[in-house]
């Protein structure tokens, strides 16, 4: 046999192998306790996190030869089968390349014979959301009056492109992101089996770059495997991902809050030399400050004020939204941090209340001198009437009064 890659080696068989989805998986296995087995199932999430691979694990419980179980044997010709992709009575389809309604049509008329062997006949069909809005409502009456034998999977990345009157006749599940320390533990133990080494601050990057997604970790894995054998160390994994350092992150977020400019610009000028994801690098420091922010909420509190947490994080935020159509990612991301950094030494207006209330409680006096009104202008004087003189000469006059 061929080689085989570590994410599908690895791949989760029983319901104990899920990793992070432990409401989900509960759920399922208590449904198959009671027998109370919906028609229909739509699991929810981004990639990489177990949807189809619980959706065969589903599938295998239904038609194991053993009877319906939480545990599937993995032994019988229906587990094998299916594991292999070769069953009658699974089918799975592709939403993306089989979205027409003339293939819904088709599959409709397909589930309305008797499974070939199993119990059930089983329709998985993943980026569900890729079908037309006709091969939806084609899909739509024998989705809400399905024959007995017949139960519906649906994965999808994007919930919302779905009509609601699919998603409104199944049960839904919205999976997790994968914790950080979850997927170290599993690539620990995929190490241990693979016979390499490696350092742990190694796994720590690889699972912050994978975003929650176990598969995007396991092929980074593999990955790296090929690149640098049986020993992996961190700076491995950041040279081949343009991930940066624990440590300069700290370094660089350090420098944000303390104001110190030049040295802000100088990481981000040795980052780029170094060939590191300036895009990444956001997200990085979001997350870093994002948990100085929940930090200074809390019991210990964390030694910055908030505001200005609150404020950096939006600048990151809009930062990050346009480093995407933006074709200069540093000189952005440099104004960006600037502004991040006269935003950290700015006072804010509660740090103005709070000083101005500790002088008075001190004793000092803390006055507003009143600013007084001007006195208004004298209003000017009236202009004195003009003088017109007679051109003619004065005469006396003289009164004769005859009596």
């Amino acid at each position: 046999m061929g080689y085989e890659v570590i994410a599908r080696k690895w791949r989760p068989q029983q319901f104990a192998d899920v990793v992070g989805q432990g409401h989900v998986v509960q759920t399922l296995e208590n449904a198959l306790a009671s027998n109370r087995i919906a028609h229909a199932y739509l699991f929810v999430g981004p990639r990489g996190i177990g949807k189809t691979s619980i959706a065969r694990i589903f599938a295998k419980a239904l038609n194991c030869d053993t009877g319906m179980t939480a545990t599937p044997c993995d032994t019988c010709d229906s587990c094998l089968e299916i594991m292999g992709g070769t069953s009658l009575d699974v089918r799975e389809i592709d939403g993306a390349s089989n979205n027409s309604v003339d293939q819904v049509r088709e599959l409709r008329e397909t589930v309305k014979y008797a499974p070939a062997r199993g119990r059930f006949k089983l329709i998985i069909i993943d980026e569900v959301h890729m079908l037309s809005n006709s091969a939806f409502n084609a899909l739509l009456k024998t989705l809400e009056e399905p024959p007995a034998h017949v139960k519906f999977f649906f994965a999808t990345t994007e919930p919302q492109k779905i009509p609601a009157t699919i998603i409104s006749r199944c049960q839904r599940f919205d999976l997790r992101r994968i914790p950080v320390a979850d997927i170290i533990e599993r690539l620990n133990l995929i190490a241990r089996d693979e016979k390499v080494k490696i350092e742990d601050d190694a796994l720590l990057a690889i699972a912050r770059g994978s975003e929650g997604g176990l598969r995007d970790a396991e092929s980074a894995l593999d990955q790296l495997i090929a690149f640098r054998g049986k020993a992996i160390t961190e700076e491995d994994v950041l040279q081949v991902f343009g991930l940066v350092s624990h440590q300069t992150l700290e370094t660089l977020s350090d420098c944000i809050l303390s104001g110190e400019m030049g040295a802000v610009i100088g990481n981000v000028d040795a980052l780029e030399q170094a060939g590191k994801d300036l895009q990444r690098l956001v997200l990085e420091l979001m997350d870093r400050f994002r948990n100085r922010l929940v930090a200074s909420y809390g019991s210990s509190g964390g030694g910055v004020d908030v505001e200005r947490l609150l404020r950096i994080c939006d600048i990151l935020s809009e930062t990050d939204e346009r480093m995407r159509f933006s074709l200069s990612k540093r000189i952005l991301l440099e104004t960006a941090l600037v502004r991040c950094a006269r935003a950290a030494k700015v006072a804010t207006l509660e740090e103005i209340i709070a000083q101005i209330n500790a002088l008075k409680a001190a004793g000092g006096v803390v006055t507003v001198a009143p600013q007084l009104a001007p006195s208004p202008a004298p209003a000017p004087a009236a202009p004195a009437a003009p003088i017109i003189k007679s051109p003619y000469p004065a005469r006396s006059v003289r009164c004769r009064i005859n009596c």
